[in-house]
Parts: structure tokens; sequence; C-alpha cells
């Protein structure tokens, strides 16, 4: 009879001749504790096989499509198969080692960040294949008992028990590496925050460090642009930046129901045409049409998607990637009536006939009416129309339900990361959840959560300084746990040209005009200790004005300097100073000079807000495209003030919800009386009321519709070609600030989006009354208040 084996361990305390004991002196337990060592795989039986890539397929694009929303290219998958059929033998498919091996790699692969696209020939999938190949055990995979298993937003089905998370001790502020300070408790779910302050998770992402992605029309997907940005790159840069926001809302186009036909209603388009019931429709699809692919279809309707465009020669003219075309719109009605501008430097739809010239008939390109890629002919144009908008939530391939957001497998790009806090599905489950636990209500103050807009601050106004005093008294009168936590103040600072010989003087007045500012914060210590300030500079504003002299400046454009604000930094830090000698506590509160424009990211990207500040509602009025008017557009002004019916304050309209928010007033405003009779004013307050609203749609429609910030041409609004995408508006963002004094302030919503205005800080219509906007991060609505002062 064969002698037992004995374990390790066992023959260890033999040689040794160790009695183990129980007694509480020695504190030992009465058996030994086993320590765990990974098993030597020498004597492995595993016995490599040649596995080809054909019959690992149908298993990859299982596991790594289907499951995880990712694509192998040739070379991984080949990679995969000798790797797989080296390590698992002949029981890949039997003892189902290699899905296993697939599923552990997928979620590496998604762990350290990889793009959607899996290349072969990347030093990252070498280094994913060297971290499998030392956790394989005769095939399977063996983790160590000992690690720290800490959380990963992008891990799929979690072990069963607690998996707990460690703070890391890296001095990264953004979201993705203060996602590791909380733990997850699988049975019931709930989140525990180590970090209480919703101004901890609060990000600025300013123009130049947004991640520079380009849109790949091949692989219909986002990359990374390699090349080094420059302010004065190369003219193939300026080709590009166009290329990119053509194709940009070109895939967003396609992707709408309005241009995709259905192949049930293609297969019964024969029976639905010669059924002669009423109650049958055939369902109305538009196929966009190349400008190149008008050659010899002389009278046949078309709907192009182009970029408006001024030729050299003075006429419009229509461009996409595949050439130009002259366009005539004396018979053009704009889609929908006054709901939108229409401007050169804006991508737009139209339909209309294309009429081709009699001396040009079979010339092809670069013919007598231009050269280059210039069509021969023109397009009749009946229409005219803007790109139609996508919400947020089906760019990134999500359902909002209530408060929650939900992933769907309706594809969208949520495994990519705009802003480099986060992708959507990596982290924007679990940031929701913090969310909603920390801005719950009854957790914290509502008041709390708010960011406060503060529109043109023009500080050499005697004026703007008193009512800036104001409004910073107001909130400095309310209790301290109710403070709000960001406060955004929006150039212009002056109201000329800094350095191009204006009335504001040169750097040494600027420089004075920001220690009165300072001067009056530090009356309010209260509010430096708990509160973010955040600058966002005007177009009169140093640097960029010394040479500009008041014109647009080239956007995005960079933060004040430094050397001009120090004031402000001292009055931070001494406030800082005195609450941490006075509680031992250091406080939160900062100055930041940020870009224009720039991005406020809330949870990582459950929240996004852009900060812009640009005069966009008088260009727009200076170059936009008339179009005749008709009888009815006649009728409708004549008549207007008969029929206008006053709305309620605040109320907002969209497209399908109503939403009513109401302004809050000071007492004085609410009880000021006024010399015009009751009946007269009320009219000419439902006029405004009707005619501003009606303004600020349309701006709100133009600018989401173009998802863009400056659709405007080079020559009347610069740009710089390598830091574009970041004027970009796809995705939505969740709140826009659009801050033009020359708009009156709004607030309203389109496609899930809600754009704010607000105003300017002192204006010359209502003499002394301040204004501003209010957002609560909470609710995600902005709110109008006014002051006397």
């Amino acid at each position: 009879m064969a002698a037992p084996v004995v374990p390790s361990y066992q023959s260890a305390a033999a040689s040794n001749s160790a009695n183990f004991t129980s007694s509480p002196a020695f504190g030992t337990p009465v058996h030994p504790i086993k320590s765990w060592t990974k098993p030597n795989a020498t004597g492995s039986s595993i016995l490599p096989v040649l596995l080809p890539p054909s019959a690992l397929r149908p298993l990859a694009f299982r596991t790594f499509t289907k499951k995880h929303s990712l694509t192998l290219t040739s070379s991984a998958l080949q990679t995969f198969a000798t790797f797989i059929g080296k390590h698992c033998g002949s029981g890949w498919r039997e003892e189902g080692l290699a899905e296993k091996v697939l599923e552990e790699a997928a979620k590496t692969w998604k762990k350290n960040g990889g793009s959607v696209i899996i290349s072969g020939d990347g030093e990252g999938f070498s280094e994913m294949l060297r971290s499998l190949e030392s956790s394989l055990v005769n095939g399977r995979i063996v983790q160590q008992q000992n690690l720290n298993r800490q959380s990963s937003f992008e891990s799929g089905d979690r072990q069963q028990g607690t998996a707990s998370t460690t703070l890391e001790g890296s001095a990264q502020e953004d979201s993705q590496s203060k996602a590791e300070a909380f733990s997850v408790d699988n049975e019931d779910n709930k989140i525990d925050v180590l970090m209480q302050e919703p101004r901890s998770w609060l990000k600025i992402v300013n123009a130049f460090e947004q991640p520079r992605l380009v849109y790949n029309v091949s692989r219909k997907h986002f990359e990374a642009f390699k090349k080094q940005p420059s302010l004065l790159p190369d003219t193939s840069h300026k080709t590009q930046m166009f290329r990119n926001r053509y194709n940009l809302i070109h895939q967003r186009l396609l992707r709408n129901d309005a241009f995709q036909t259905s192949t049930v209603v293609a297969s019964r388009t024969s029976k639905l045409q010669r059924s002669s019931s009423a109650s049958f429709t055939k369902q109305q699809s538009y196929k966009l049409t190349p400008i190149a692919n008008l050659l010899g279809r002389n009278g046949s309707n078309h709907v192009i998607l182009g970029l408006l465009k001024i030729s050299p020669t003075g006429n419009l003219i229509l461009n996409d990637l595949t050439g130009s075309i002259a366009i005539d719109i004396r018979h053009a009605r704009p889609v929908p009536e006054n709901g939108a501008w229409f401007a050169p430097g804006m991508i737009v739809l139209v339909e209309g006939i294309y009429e081709e010239e009699a001396s040009t008939v079979g010339s092809g390109l670069g013919s007598d009416s231009g050269v280059g890629g210039t069509i021969g002919g023109k397009i009749l144009a009946f229409s005219i129309g803007g790109p139609p908008c996508e919400r947020r939530e089906t760019t990134l391939g999500t359902t909002d339900v209530g408060s929650q957001s939900h992933i769907t497998n309706a594809g969208g790009f949520g495994w990519v990361d705009f802003l480099g806090v986060g992708s959507e599905r990596a982290t924007g489950p679990k940031m929701r959840k913090l969310e909603r636990q920390m801005l719950q209500p009854g957790q914290r103050p509502e008041n709390k959560n708010r960011i406060i807009m503060i529109g043109e601050v023009c500080l050499d106004d005697v004026k703007t300084l008193q009512a800036l005093k104001k409004v910073i008294g107001v909130y400095a009168a309310e209790p301290e746990d109710q403070i709000p936590m960001v406060f955004v103040l929006f150039g212009n600072f002056v109201r000329h040209a800094v350095l191009a010989g204006g009335g504001s003087g040169g750097s040494i007045e600027y420089k004075e005009y920001f220690d009165a500012l300072a001067s009056i914060l530090s009356e309010h210590s209260t509010l430096l200790q708990m509160a973010t300030f955040i600058f966002v500079p005007g177009d009169n504003d140093p640097w960029a004005s010394a040479f500009s002299a008041g014109a647009a400046t080239m956007i995005p454009r960079r933060g004040l300097p430094e050397i001009l604000t120090s004031r402000i930094k001292k009055a931070f830090a001494l406030a800082s100073s005195d609450a941490e000698k006075a509680s031992g506590t250091k406080t939160q509160g900062e100055a930041i000079w940020t870009t224009n424009p720039t991005r406020l990211t809330l949870f990582g990207p459950a929240q996004e807000i852009v900060l812009f500040r640009d005069n966009i509602s008088g260009r727009l009025r200076r170059s936009a495209l008339n179009f005749r008017a008709t009888e009815s557009d006649t009728s409708l002004n004549d008549n207007i003030r008969v029929s206008t019916v006053p709305p309620e304050a605040g109320t907002i309209r969209t497209n399908d919800s109503t939403r009513s928010e109401g302004m809050e007033l000071d007492p004085a405003v609410e009880t000021a009386e006024s010399h015009v009779p009751s009946s007269k004013m009320e009219s000419l307050e439902s006029i405004d009321a009707a005619s501003e609203l009606q303004a600020a749609r349309r701006l709100v429609k133009t600018i989401l519709d173009q998802a863009h910030l400056s659709p405007f041409p080079l020559a009347d609004r610069p740009v710089l070609w390598d830091y574009a995408g970041s004027l970009q508006l796809y995705p939505l963002p969740t709140a826009l600030v659009l801050t033009d004094p020359e708009a009156p302030p709004f607030a309203l919503t389109y496609e899930g989006c809600h754009v704010m205005n607000p105003g300017s800080l002192v204006t010359h219509a209502k003499r002394g009354l301040a204004q501003w906007m209010e957002f609560d991060v909470r609710t995600k609505r902005g709110k109008a208040r006014e002051v006397r002062f």
C-alpha cells in the first residue's frame, strides 16, 4: 500500500519537530495557516495545437463584439488564435478555455483604456498578452488571493461577496482617478462616498487641454489626432478642419430616421403602389446626393448636404467633399419659417432641382462656370434647412429613463472619452449613481448645488462695479451651508480693447481694474473660502486684444495673464489662510482663469457644461441670408399686436414638452411703479416677450443644429485650426452657457440641452437693475435673477 502524500507544509513542520499549540499566550491556531503559492506551470499537460483563426472567429465575435462592443482586426484575431492554441491546447473548445481567456482579455483591454478597435500590432496589445500569460495555469485563469481588487468601471460581472476599493496615492484630480475613492456593496448596490462635496467632483477642461479627436469615415469611429498641435500649422490642417466638421454632421444625419430606408417598406413598395386603399401610405425617406453625382442629371430633384460659401465672384455656392455648385435661393423657403438663421459658413440641407447650363452639358468638372471641382449649372433651391440635431443620449448610446441612464445596444460612441474624464460606458453608470446619492433632496442644502453666471462684467464702469457688489452681497448674506459652489464671471472685463489705443487704457489700468474687484471680493471672505470663481475672457481682454483692436479675435483663446490678476490670487490666499488659522482646516476656494470657450464637468461624463462668450447674435444678423417674404409673413407681421398671447413668466415650450421656470425678482422690482398706463404696458411687454422668446429659440436652434460654436467663415471669426475641435458641440452638452450681451437673457431646452444666456450684468434699457443667471446642477435647469442696486 502506497504511503499517503504529505503536504509540503506538514513535511516542513515534521522535520523541524515544531508542535503547534492553540494557547492564547502564543496566539497561534491549532492548525497552521496554509500559505497560497502559485502552482508550478512547468508540469502542465497542455499540448499546443495549431488553431486556425476561422475556427476562433465566431467565439471572438460573440465575446468582443456582442458582449463588449469591441472590434478585432485580422492581425489581432491571428495572434489570439496562436496564443490560445499554445496555452489552451485541445481543450479550447470542449472545456471552454478559449471563451474564458477571451473574456479576461476583453476586460483587461477595457480596463487599460484601449480603443474600440483592437489591432494586433500595438504595444498595448502585446502588454495585455503578457499579462494574460502570467496568470494562465494549464489553460485556466488563476487569480491571486492576496491582491487588492480595485474597482474598475469598465469591468463586467463582479465576483460574489464584497469588492472593496482603496484610495490610491495619486495626485490626479480627474474624475476617473477619483472614482477609486468609494466602495461598492454588491448586495444592496449602495455607494459609500468618501468625498461629500459635489464641488470636489468638478473639473475644468480648457480648450487647449481637451482631447483632439478626428472622425474616421472608414472605421466609423473617433481616433486621437497624433500630430503635435501648433498655432501655425500646415495649410492641410485647414482642409482637415472643415472635412472633420462635415463628416461629423454627415454621419449624424445618416443615423436619422428620415434618412434611413426600411427593408420591410422597400419589399412592400410595389404592393403599396398598386393598392387603392387610403389607409396604406408609403414611408418617405430622403437620400443625399453628392454634388459630383449631379452631372448628367438635368431637371432631377435632389437633397444635398453642403457648406454655404461665397465664391470669389460673389455668388452663393454650396460645397461638399466632392465638389461645389452655384445655388439659386430666389424661390427658396427656410425650414422652419423664421425658426433658424442661415449664413455662409453653415452646413445646410438643400432640396431643389439641378439645372445644367446649355454650354456646359457633358463638359464635366472644370467647366466654364468655375475651376477645380466646380460643377456646371446651378441648384434651384426650394427649401433650405439645418441638419437635424441629435440628442446626447442617442450619440452616447444610452437611454434616459427618468433620472437614470441605461446602456442600450443601439450603438453610439459610448466608449469614446471626449473630454478626458472617462467615457460614458466606462464611468457613466457609477458616476450617475454617485450623482443621485449626493444631490438627492434632503441630502444637503439645495441652494448649495448652484452655479452663478454673471455676464460681461466691465470693471471700468462704475455702475457695473456697484451692481457686482450688490450681487456678491446677496449670496454673502446667505447661510454658510447654502453658498453656491461656483461663480462664473464673463468678459469683456473692459469696454474697449486693452493695449490697442482704446479708452480703457493699457496694462497698468487693466491691473487696477482687477485690484478694485479684489477689494470687493475681500469684503466677503466666506465666499472666497467656500466657492470657486471662474473667469472667462472676452475679445477686449489681453493679450489678444492688443492686435485685434476690438475686432473678433481668434478662438479658442487663452485665459487672462496672471501678471495682471495677481491681486485676486492674493485675496483668495489670504482668505484661505485666515480660515485655516480659525478652524484648522484648509478651504477649497480658488480663482481659475480659463479659456474661451471652456467646459465644466461634474461627476465625470454625467454633466457637461460649456461656457462661451461671443456676440454671436449680432454676427448672425449681419451675415444671414435674406429670403423673399411671402404674403402670409406680411399678414402675420400686421396682426402680431392683436394675436399675440402674453406668455407666462419663464415658460419655455420645446418640441416635446413645456417647462415652467419662474423668474425671481427683488421685492423692490415687484413693487416698482411706472407712469405708463397698465393696459399699454401689458401689451408692450407681451409683444417684447414674444419677440425675445422667438429670437432666443432661433439662436439656440441654429447653434445646436450646427453642433458648432462658431459656424461662420474664417474671415468673420478666425479659428485656430489645430484646436477647432474644442468648438464642436458633439455630443450635445448637458448645458450650454452662451453669453451674448446683444441678445436678451433666456433659459430654454432644445433636444435635451439646456441653453442659457445671462446677458450683460448691467444694461442701458434697465437702469439700476442687475441681471444674472442661476443654474441648479440637480435639476439641470437655469433661471434668471434680477436685483436693484
